[in-house]
């Protein structure tokens, strides 16, 4: 375990703010310390960076946490815009499978880090827990959204109580509707998310964030 991930143990999450488009709000996010921006790779998203930034520009953001959001890619592709945009992270967020993240890892440099997201729907907590056993041990995080066609951004919940039936082994991400009304109720897990990954409940409108929302939700936490 990195010492990152060992400051989940405090009792204020960090904050992956995912979703970016726009520069202006992303050098504002960069000065009030954001811990992780969230870069959706995924074409069929309306937050899909690149119809707005060019990987270039990514790459010259100044930050150490910069996360590419990818559904169902191939790993070239991956490996291709990671190096190109200067990422630090890779968040999986589609179907990929075991020996996917293998061979990922297996390419990928070896510095940037593996967020796999584990999708809740409809599972009771010992399916939950089976899909969590499953995971390889070249995952440095887990994320859990809610489930849907879309692969997140939805601003749905899951019920969170379900992560107090489960053993989490390494530390995680939250995400799915995360709002300034339900935060309070993340007050009530048993092992608390090491960063809370917020989006579409914190936008004027796709891609667009409130950063007056943001920056309340980091004053109250």
């Amino acid at each position: 375990m990195t010492e990152s991930q060992k400051q989940d143990t405090k009792s204020q999450s960090q904050l992956k703010v995912c979703g970016l488009t726009q520069l202006g709000q992303i050098r504002e996010l960069v000065e009030i310390k954001i811990n992780f921006l969230g870069f959706i790779f995924y074409e069929k998203s309306p937050r899909y960076v690149l119809n707005h930034l060019s990987l270039d520009e990514i790459s010259k953001i100044n930050h150490g946490r910069k996360v590419g959001v990818f559904v169902n890619d191939t790993v070239n592709k991956i490996i291709e815009i990671s190096e190109k945009a200067g990422l630090n992270l890779i968040q999986l967020h589609g179907d990929e499978n075991e020996d996917y993240i293998s061979c990922l890892r297996l390419q990928l440099n070896p510095k940037i880090e593996i967020i796999q997201v584990i999708r809740v729907g409809n599972q009771n907590a010992e399916q939950l827990q089976e899909m969590i056993n499953h995971q390889p041990t070249t995952v440095n995080y887990l994320l859990f959204d809610t489930n849907s066609k879309a692969f997140g951004g939805t601003g749905k919940t899951f019920d969170w109580n379900i992560l107090n039936e489960i053993k989490i082994p390494c530390s995680y991400f939250l995400s799915g509707g995360i709002s300034e009304i339900n935060i309070e109720n993340i007050d009530k897990l048993n092992q608390k998310p090491f960063a809370l990954d917020i989006n579409s409940k914190f936008e004027t409108e796709p891609g667009v964030k409130d950063l007056e929302k943001i920056k309340n939700l980091i004053h109250n936490q």
